[in-house]
């Protein structure tokens, strides 16, 4: 049985895009590659031809995995969200109690995770530690470099 994984509507839109142009963009390239490369002659020893044919089998796996992604996916209704609580898309303010520096952090699910946008898995040590948690409350959070102390200062969507 397939896995089901929870998304926001902007990260389902961003897979349901990438499997739109591979099957539109992506397969058409390589199935005109295989052509042109079965026109050259003895396949046996065409090396041209095995790459593409390749590359077709890597673009299908892909296609799959993708297409099982959006089959089994679950939109979560972002309007439902309790803002007193730190859950599954909120978007945090939280305060290093250490050194005063302010970070903010979008919690999404594990496919939407993007540090340098400032989303974080779910499944991250940080947001594992700030789920349940409300404005003003302390969480003590272990990372690798030992125990960090946050306190959150806003909850938003």
């Amino acid at each position: 049985m397939a896995e089901i994984q929870y998304f926001s509507e902007e990260g389902l839109k961003r897979i349901q895009d990438e499997l739109t142009e591979l099957t539109t963009v992506q397969r058409p390239y390589i199935s005109q590659q295989i052509g042109e490369a079965r026109d050259k002659g003895d396949l046996s020893e065409n090396a041209e031809y095995d790459a593409a044919k390749e590359a077709q089998g890597l673009l299908e796996l892909k296609i799959s995995k993708l297409g099982e992604i959006v089959r089994n996916a679950r939109l979560i209704d972002e309007t439902k969200i309790d803002l007193s609580k730190v859950l599954l898309l909120s978007k945090v303010t939280i305060m290093n109690t250490a050194n005063k520096k302010e970070m903010e952090y979008t919690i999404v699910p594990e496919k939407e995770a993007d540090i340098r946008s400032g989303k974080i898995s779910i499944s991250s040590p940080i947001a594992k530690g700030l789920l349940g948690k409300e404005v003003g409350d302390f969480a003590e959070i272990k990372v690798p470099a030992g125990i960090l102390k946050f306190q959150i200062t806003k909850i938003d969507r």
